[in-house]
């Protein structure tokens, strides 16, 4: 009998347009050709949103020149009122944005800004978890019970009318089975009835919104059939923290003319011949923004702690790791072949405990002393949106002598009144933790990770560590985007003929007082001398107001959906200032219908939903990712339909105090700038 085809076969999308096409871009050089072109925008903002108030300013983008001509998706037939694509309210003629509103939303209110900053004097603490009532966590447990004797069941009575179906399942030919019946129920029981939630293939840039390529199944999520059509939906599942995720502006620049000059690969791994000038460049632009001695780059995040931590500890060494760590540094500590003790999630009193046993028994057997001991922790958790408990971290380790290695890969960039992280939300200086790692996937907008340390230790990391001699070294795009988001958070000093500043005039008033370049006086900004000689610069980067606008949106967009929705009444976990935002479900047939639901409403909302064996086995959840390119508009958005979706699946189960929806959009700033939300 010849083999079925694939339903793709059977169902191919009909003949379509390209959704590519060419828009050529002509300077504006004369005052005619500007207003003419005012005139025009005013035109389309009044046919298709009504009569503004005031003439609507024609938004450039920087990557816009005489000479380039940039592939753009066709928007055609892009409706200008869902606010997804274009703002609902055309800007004024003095408000010119620079960037795209569908990857960065335009937001010129200055009071929708906010520092993400510890208050001093006041002890660390995250939310308190709140346990849902009796009947939540018991219809959840029979939720569990009542798929797993069912499929069971199905898996009873298929092998016996259905064999061929579970042929993989089974030992064949000789052969044993590739995947085993009891390790695959959990994925073909489980997940596969909710498939559809997950692996959403989606093409553009992943900014503010995405585009969504349509998709159904014939075969209760098997396979997956495209419709060939797109659906633009508001994003709140990428990790795109401050925005940089862009396909225009200064960074797409850099990279561009990246590509002209090295390509799109380095060749080699960084010890043969792989190491090109941008990575010293931009190894020397991260210890520099972290504030320490020497860093080094890898070409995956994952990678970076899996490689490097068994480079650090080994054998007879002890680790101390807090028992929500990522998958990344749990795999890294087994290959190290170092002893492990977990503690308690941000438990300081169990932690000290700990320490206590682990330093007075020593080794076991033997009773010998450790050869290191060395505390992981992370410094912004990706499934708690907790923050590590560094001030109290750091009194313990002045107190027993260990060391400290924190993962940063959440909290770089997207913490504290510069975007260093959590030794800078918490003001502690970034040298008094012996080894920082971070990626630059989440905040800007590229991939790979970091080590950084005092130098001895990054030298020694270089060698040891099996990134550097067996991995592809990071790509020169990759690397050009990074170094270019990065500077836009620090700000450039531009090589000056005459002083810049008053503070630098008294330092060069006397020709024998030398001359203390202006990177050293202004702290964290990167000299141009330590940028690529041809990278292009714009005056929103090199005078940090980009970066610090993305840091203050962020902070802002943050505080304002995690109180939002706990004074909605769900039950929320972390910090206000997290950018990760988990709203309790519960139920595993809540995550479906939760995810359905937002994603088919009038504006499509993408979000992400976690269950078993990411988190424990009753706290399935929602877990949004905020945005620097979010717009007050958009957290409303999200508001209004968790507030439905949330009546109908009994998701508010949360004490305290609650407002309507409409007070909390309408008490949004003051909302925000609460010390704490009672």
């Amino acid at each position: 009998m010849p083999s079925r085809p694939s339903p793709i076969a059977l169902n191919p999308a009909s003949p379509s347009s390209s959704i590519f096409k060419k828009k050529s871009y002509t300077a504006m050089s004369t005052a005619a050709s500007y207003l003419s072109a005012v005139s025009e925008a005013d035109a389309r903002a009044r046919k298709h949103g009504g009569t503004p108030a005031s003439t609507p300013a024609l938004s450039m983008s920087s990557s816009l020149t005489s000479s380039s001509e940039d592939t753009v998706l066709d928007e055609s037939n892009v409706d200008f009122t869902d606010g997804l694509s274009f703002p609902r309210v055309p800007p004024t003629s003095e408000q010119v944005f620079t960037t795209v509103h569908s990857e960065f939303g335009h937001c010129a209110n200055e009071d929708y800004r906010y520092t993400s900053q510890h208050r001093k004097g006041v002890p660390y603490k995250s939310i308190p978890e709140q346990d849902p009532p009796y009947y939540i966590l018991l219809t959840t447990y029979l939720s569990y019970i009542l798929v797993i004797c069912l499929g069971h069941l199905r898996d009873f009575l298929g092998k016996r009318f259905r064999p061929a179906s579970y042929r993989h399942l089974l030992p064949w030919n000789g052969y044993a089975a590739l995947n085993s019946d009891f390790d695959s129920f959990y994925t073909r029981r489980l997940k596969l009835r909710i498939d559809d939630c997950f692996s959403h293939p989606v093409t553009g840039v992943p900014g503010r919104t995405i585009m969504l390529l349509d998709r159904y199944s014939p075969d209760y999520n098997k396979t997956m059939v495209l419709t060939g059509t797109r659906t633009r939906a508001l994003n709140i599942s990428s990790y795109n923290y401050l925005g940089f995720a862009q396909g225009s502006g200064p960074c797409a620049d850099a990279v561009e003319k990246c590509i002209e000059r090295y390509g799109v690969a380095a060749g080699g791994s960084r010890l043969q011949g792989g190491t090109l000038d941008l990575h010293l460049q931009a190894e020397a632009l991260v210890a520099r923004f972290l504030g320490t001695e020497d860093a080094l780059i890898c070409s995956m995040g994952f990678a970076t702690n899996s490689t490097i931590i068994p480079a650090v500890v080994g054998k007879g060494c002890l680790v101390i790791s807090d028992e929500l760590n990522h998958a990344s540094i749990r795999f890294g500590v087994r290959l190290s072949g170092a002893n492990v003790r977990m503690f308690k999630h941000n438990d300081m009193k169990a932690l000290e405990e700990l320490l206590r046993e682990v330093i007075s028994q020593g080794q076991p057997k033997t009773h010998r002393p450790w050869k290191k001991i060395m505390l992981i922790v992370e410094g912004l958790y990706s499934m708690e949106g907790t923050m590590a408990n560094l001030p109290a971290i750091m009194e313990l380790k002045k107190k027993y002598k260990f060391y400290l290695f924190v993962d940063e890969a959440h909290s770089i960039g997207a913490l504290g009144p510069r975007g260093r992280g959590v030794t800078d939300y918490f003001g502690i200086d970034r040298r008094s933790v012996d080894i920082l790692m971070g990626t630059f996937t989440k905040s800007f907008g590229a991939a790979g990770g970091y080590i950084a340390g005092s130098k001895a230790i990054v030298n020694r990391l270089r060698l040891q560590g099996h990134s550097g001699i067996y991995a592809e070294a990071m790509t020169p795009p990759v690397l050009t985007q990074t170094i270019a988001s990065m500077a836009s958070i620090m700000g450039i000093t531009l090589p000056a003929e005459k002083p810049s500043s008053p503070s630098l005039a008294l330092l060069r008033s006397s020709d024998s007082t030398p001359v203390i370049p202006e990177s050293e006086v202004i702290p964290g900004t990167a000299p141009a001398s330590a940028l690529p000689p041809w990278m292009p610069l714009s005056p929103s980067m090199i005078d940090g107001s980009d970066g610090r606008n993305r840091l203050r949106r962020l902070a802002f967009n943050t505080r304002y959906l995690s109180r939002g929705l706990r004074k909605l009444g769900f039950i929320t976990y972390g910090n206000d200032d997290s950018p990760i935002v988990p709203l309790l479900l519960f139920n595993p047939g809540k995550m479906a219908v939760f995810s359905r639901m937002m994603r088919t409403r009038a504006t499509p909302i993408v979000v992400v939903v976690v269950a078993y064996p990411a988190t424990p086995l009753v706290t399935s959840r929602v877990r949004f990712c905020l945005s620097a390119a979010h717009t007050k508009e958009d957290i409303d958005t999200v508001l209004r339909a968790c507030d439905e979706i949330g009546d109908l699946l009994d998701l508010k189960q949360a004490s305290g105090e609650r407002w309507p929806v409409e007070e909390i959009i309408s008490r949004a700033v003051e909302l925000v700038r609460m010390p704490e939300v009672p």
